[in-house]
């Protein structure tokens, strides 16, 4: 049996055809019957479908991964995982390296690679880090989801308060009576 495992680390996740729906359709070209998909970062140990799908493969069946970096970010991990399904008989189909295998070369090149994965992890995180650490020298840096409206915008709907009703002022402006309602308190 040829089964396929995907993974995205968050469901929106679609740069260089990592989305679960590309490679569900690389994974379905490859031979793969049955599809097993998680979305999880790939630090994680405990995936729900790799665990499925780890528990049904017998000796004889193939695991096929686009990339090596979807089934492990790790080094350690993707080790691990690949030497327990080798053992257990289980052949693993890498799309974008081929057929892993248990010769010295072929562990010399998962372990390179493997390494290469992490490495760019960490550089993400580390990249992010930097740039959270920047914007936060921002006076106007704020934690959080963007504001919908200016302070401009929300001095002007204060203004017309002196005037109109918060309902009134709300269709006026599309600013919610509760958000014009934090506002005047803090003046």
């Amino acid at each position: 049996m040829i089964y396929g495992y995907a993974r995205v680390s968050t469901r929106g996740q679609a740069k260089d055809g990592n989305s679960l729906e590309a490679q569900e359709n690389a994974l379905r070209s490859a031979g793969a019957t049955e599809i097993y998909a998680d979305a999880f970062t790939g630090t994680k140990t405990q995936r729900p479908e790799l665990n499925k799908l780890m528990a049904v493969m017998q000796s004889g069946d193939t695991i096929v991964v686009t990339k090596l970096d979807r089934i492990a970010r790790s080094a350690t991990q993707g080790i691990e995982l690949v030497e327990k399904l080798l053992d257990r008989g289980i052949k693993v189909n890498v799309l974008n390296m081929g057929m892993l295998d248990a010769t010295p070369t072929g562990k010399l090149i998962r372990n390179i690679m493997l390494a290469f994965s992490e490495f760019e992890r960490d550089l993400i995180i580390e990249r992010t880090s930097e740039g959270k650490t920047i914007a936060k020298m921002n006076p106007d840096f704020r934690e959080g989801r963007p504001k919908k409206f200016s302070n401009a915008q929300i001095k002007h709907a204060l203004s017309l308060l002196e005037n109109y009703s918060y309902k009134e002022v709300s269709e006026m402006t599309g600013i919610s009576k509760s958000t014009l309602i934090r506002a005047k308190n803090m003046i």
